[in-house]
């Protein structure tokens, strides 16, 4: 399963320029890489623009959803549509959305852990569903987005209901980089499973992004990494039948006692 990650640069508060940024970016990669899927930044269409969610923020999903519905159609592509800041019910919520090749959503989440660090608790509400796996091309996946990272309960829940891939979507600081790459390898090899994770680059109201987009197996091996700093598109391919094969080998889930834990 072929996989294609956009470490993007994020225009503030200005959701036609980065969408269509997105637009241009498949376009080329699809016709250079051919993926199955595609994966996207949280926050791509805004950035961290919350003062300004009133005005730049999406309405129940939409017209994003339907962008990124339209797109996996015209080129047959899976997308892991990073996350947008999202108005519904009165209340906005950082929320992301999965689509098939079909066009059709195979899943939607709403950021359950909100970071301080980025005053999100001020102006969003955290989601009230628990994570779920969903299906691409046959393959169980699940999905977190960035903070989420740190509490291990919800890609141990994922990998306990058959996921073999998580996606993570982010806006991961440079002043925590070390953390970034280091839970990320610890969520792999703890679950055996493959990590695909997506963040950002750039700069915005003092704060630098760390970048670092990293495919990662479930030995816990780096296939890929991303720069610090730079735009660029990283891609590899993921042979999900070697997940069984790593958990065979260190067996860790015949071996689980939960009723001691």
């Amino acid at each position: 399963m072929k996989h294609a990650i956009y470490q993007m640069d994020i225009v503030p508060g200005d959701p036609r320029a980065n969408k269509k940024k997105v637009a241009e970016w498949l376009g080329h990669t699809m016709r250079e890489e051919k993926p199955d899927a595609v994966v996207l930044p949280e926050m791509w269409t805004t950035g961290y623009t919350l003062p300004d969610l009133e005005v730049v923020a999406e309405t129940n999903g939409e017209p994003i959803t339907e962008f990124l519905k339209k797109t996996a159609i015209t080129y047959e592509v899976n997308i892991i549509g990073g996350s947008f800041a999202n108005k519904k019910d009165g209340e906005f919520y950082n929320t992301s959305v999965t689509v098939d090749r079909s066009g059709d959503v195979v899943y939607r989440y709403d950021k359950i852990h909100l970071v301080p660090m980025l005053d999100e608790p001020r102006y969003l509400t955290g989601g009230k569903e628990k994570v779920q796996v969903f299906e691409l091309d046959g393959v169980k996946a699940g999905l977190i987005i960035c903070f989420d990272l740190r509490f291990p309960e919800l890609t141990r829940s994922l990998s306990l209901e058959g996921a073999k891939i998580v996606y993570v979507v982010a806006e991961w600081p440079t002043a925590r980089k070390n953390h970034w790459k280091s839970l990320l390898i610890a969520r792999a090899i703890e679950n055996q499973i493959y990590i695909v994770a997506c963040n950002r680059v750039g700069e915005y109201n003092g704060v630098d992004f760390a970048g670092n987009s990293m495919v990662i197996d479930p030995w816990g091996n780096c296939l890929k990494t991303g720069s610090d700093t730079e735009v660029e598109t990283i891609v590899e391919t993921l042979d999900i039948s070697a997940v069984a094969k790593f958990r065979k080998d260190v067996p860790i889930f015949s071996c689980r006692v939960p009723d001691l834990y």
